[in-house]
């Protein structure tokens, strides 16, 4: 059954079971509401909650553990001979997935017949070019004890969704009656209600750092593969970027080094052309605009944080770098050749953070008590200087988080890098020239016709994790420096 079906079944199972736990209560105190402990919408979702709660859970944990157990199951039909050089075990897995993947997509499409599907003696081959006639991704010839065990991994996945439909029903069901059963009326239905509501408001705050925590540990071990493959002294210390896809195994210069520059270079641009504009925005919103112009410019100026960044990045092609051409082109000082270069994606980056750094640095700004200012006026002191000298230095903690959390988020850009900085990685001064990021190079990397048993495609996930650990030192940073200013008037 698939899962949508299943999770529609278990709501199904606990709208019965709510229905049944609250009349069943009712029933208990003779159908007089005064009788009840709890209301008696309680009693039912006290039924409905045990029904859905622990199948779901169950549901989850089946669906996140079975494919490690077929996987485990599946790996020793894989031999040796299978692995080849630059390869190893789990990514010849990946491809026996895919394969597998592909062949359940072809029999839902009719294309192929299910008994043909799981035929052990079928022309690898013929199968091979079906697959790949349907559209679906093979990375290269498919051998015999890859289509063999992918027939393997179709049938064990089968039959665990089987199980795992049958095992999560009957759990659902034992709830609800179980549920139903306690519905009297003097069960405590409130408070074993409240209980469960806590628990799930719980389960529901640990998504995110569990999901965090998914994120890093998936990061780490595809990291841990590339380096298995390539040397780590290399990716930190080269200075070219030269991917090879000649095959497994093929020659590869994967220095980080001039992506890293090119990240680095393209987001100083960007907040030197943010930070001023959207600092001098804040403290005019701030401090001199009247409540009428205010409630018209700050949502008009916090618009432009609702534009797509591939908007961004066509502006930056079709409009930020012919205009800079026309002005450092060949027409004019001539020292640029080319519309895509760092100072084309730096501007128009920096125009897209212009609402964060402003937004940021207003509230911050307005939250700077008013006794600061009275006392400042009251010792003579100008708009001006009281801005300078009393409230620029009391928000000064605030805005320097705030602009890091501008640069956290220029350093993480990608669709406006692509379009308009360019793709050479190269290490150079020249704010003219091409040049390219990490995030960029990660999107290239995994598009097109990869061989995901190579270094290069496994390179992505080692320049995502350096990312990762440069954008969460910068956020931590900066929120660091924003509670410290915020401790200051609390």
């Amino acid at each position: 059954m698939p899962v949508l079906w299943l999770v529609i079944a278990l709501l199904a199972i606990g709208a019965v079971g709510y229905i049944l736990g609250r009349g069943r209560a009712l029933k208990s105190a003779g159908g007089d509401i005064r009788k009840l402990h709890s209301l008696p919408s309680y009693y039912g979702w006290n039924a409905a909650l045990k029904a859905l709660v622990p199948a779901l859970l169950l549901l989850v944990l089946w669906s996140l553990a079975q494919p490690f157990y077929i996987n485990n199951s599946v790996s020793g039909m894989i031999g040796d001979s299978e692995i080849s050089d630059g390869s190893n075990r789990g990514l010849v897995m990946a491809e026996v997935r895919r394969v597998a993947d592909g062949l359940d997509n072809v029999v839902a499409a009719g294309l192929m017949s299910a008994e043909n599907a799981q035929d052990g003696l079928a022309d690898v081959a013929a199968i091979t070019q079906q697959l790949k006639d349907a559209g679906q991704v093979v990375t290269s010839e498919i051998t015999q004890p890859v289509l063999a065990a992918a027939q393997r991994y179709r049938v064990m996945k089968g039959t665990g969704n089987l199980l795992m439909s049958i095992a999560v029903i009957a759990l659902a069901l034992a709830g609800m009656v179980w549920g139903v059963k306690e519905s009297h009326f003097d069960f405590w239905a409130r408070n074993v209600v409240e209980r469960g509501i806590k628990a799930l408001l719980i389960a529901a705050a640990s998504i995110a750092v569990l999901t965090t925590v998914g994120i890093v540990f998936s990061l780490i071990f595809n990291t841990w593969e590339f380096f298995r493959l390539y040397p780590a002294a290399d990716f930190y210390t080269l200075l070219e970027w030269a991917p090879s896809f000649s095959g497994r195994g093929g020659s590869s210069d994967l220095g980080i080094l001039p992506l890293l520059w090119g990240t680095f270079y393209i987001s100083v641009v960007a907040l030197v052309v943010a930070v001023p504009i959207g600092l001098f925005a804040a403290i005019y919103l701030s401090e001199y605009a009247s409540p009428a112009v205010r409630g018209f410019a700050k949502p008009l100026l916090e618009l432009l944080a609702g534009i797509p960044t591939i908007v961004y990045g066509l502006f930056a092609l079709l409009t930020v770098g012919p205009m800079l051409l026309t002005v450092f082109g060949d027409d004019g000082f001539g020292w640029m050749s080319g519309g895509r270069a760092v100072m084309t994606a730096g501007i128009t980056m920096g125009i897209m953070l212009i609402p964060f750094v402003s937004s940021l640095s207003d509230d911050i700004i307005n939250a700077v008590p008013q006794a600061m200012r009275d006392g400042s006026y009251g010792l003579g002191a100008t708009k001006s200087e009281t801005i300078k000298q009393v409230i620029l230095p009391a928000a000064l903690p605030g805005i320097v988080g705030a602009i890091l959390l501008a640069a956290s988020r220029a350093i993480g850009e990608t669709m406006i890098v692509v379009l308009g900085a360019g793709a050479a990685a190269r290490l150079s001064l020249n704010p003219f020239e091409a040049m390219t990021t990490v995030t960029a190079k990660i999107v290239s990397q995994l598009t097109g016709d990869s061989d995901f048993a190579s270094p290069e495609a496994l390179v992505a996930f080692a320049l995502g994790m350096n990312l990762f650990i440069l954008t969460l030192g910068l956020n931590v940073l900066a929120l660091y420096i924003v509670r410290k200013y915020r401790e200051q008037y609390e």
